[in-house]
């Protein structure tokens, strides 16, 4: 595995700024978001808006990867996407989001997820997650990839490779009529020949007009998942997969997710929503 040094928290510069044109989400000035209570089965209309706004996270995540190099700093990462956003009419979902800073989140080697985008320069050799949601019309689109930082060593890179081929599973694993644990299961049974850890305590979720509506998806086989999925359920499936322990440590920021282990971690993620026979998937560029 790589031998470079741990993480450390850098310089968060200020909050960026919205034009007062762009709708923000209810949540934003407040501490926390109001609890969901509507449907997770969406309608149509509201399936295309979610297209829209997964169109443009996607979008605003492969512009910002493409500046992933030795020497750039996360926050500058975190700005080509909050001006993409922002330049097609999008609300950066994080950016106030229970108060986190930034319009994006920017996990590096040891963070499973959540990292706060700063003065942190990328170094050669770094694996990268970025995690960007947009709110548009009303409704979210979330998604996340890692990316490699120059010459990454071979571990590193089949972690990723697998991270991103376990989503793919998860996906076609989708069906109306299934057991949401099915997707979990999936996913932990394909770890497990490579001995990687499965991260538990953080998952994915419904979403639609809430960032976060109260369906909790499981990456592993949890008997309590028990929701059958139905035709116009909209939620994330972002498996985070480690080379070690699932279990994790969290920086004082409140934020910063790391493994205990402080071994290497990847995750991927796509926003879907279950057709009559699988899934679409709603955050393509």
């Amino acid at each position: 595995m790589s031998g470079q040094s741990l993480l450390v928290p850098g310089e968060i510069t200020p909050v960026r700024s919205v034009p007062g044109n762009i709708r923000r989400p209810e949540y934003v000035g407040k501490p926390a978001p109001t609890p969901y209570t509507g449907p997770e089965v969406q309608d149509a209309d509201t399936i295309e808006r979610m297209r829209v706004a997964g169109r443009i996270a996607a979008q605003a995540m492969e512009e910002a990867a493409k500046h992933i190099a030795p020497g750039v700093t996360t926050d500058e990462l975190d700005r080509v996407a909050h001006e993409f956003m922002i330049d097609h009419g999008a609300y950066p979902s994080t950016l106030g989001y229970r108060g986190f800073p930034k319009s994006l989140c920017s996990s590096l080697n040891e963070v499973i997820c959540h990292g706060i985008p700063d003065s942190t320069v990328l170094r050669d050799g770094d694996i990268v997650n970025l995690d960007v949601t947009a709110y548009i019309n009303g409704v979210h689109g979330d998604n996340n990839a890692t990316y490699l930082c120059g010459d990454v060593d071979e571990e590193s890179r089949l972690l990723v490779e697998r991270t991103r081929e376990s989503l793919n599973r998860a996906i076609k694993a989708v069906k109306p009529g299934r057991q949401i644990n099915v997707i979990g299961r999936v996913i932990e049974s394909y770890a497990k020949r490579f001995g990687y850890g499965v991260v538990r305590d953080f998952t994915g979720h419904g979403i639609n007009t809430s960032f976060h509506s109260g369906l909790i998806i499981p990456h592993y086989d949890s008997p309590h998942a028990t929701t059958v999925m139905q035709p116009g359920m909209t939620f994330t499936i972002e498996p985070m997969l480690t080379l070690g322990t699932h279990e994790y440590d969290m920086w004082e920021d409140g934020w910063t997710v790391v493994t205990k282990d402080r071994k290497r971690t990847a995750q991927f993620e796509h926003t879907l929503v279950v057709t009559e026979t699988g899934a679409e998937i709603l955050t393509l560029p």
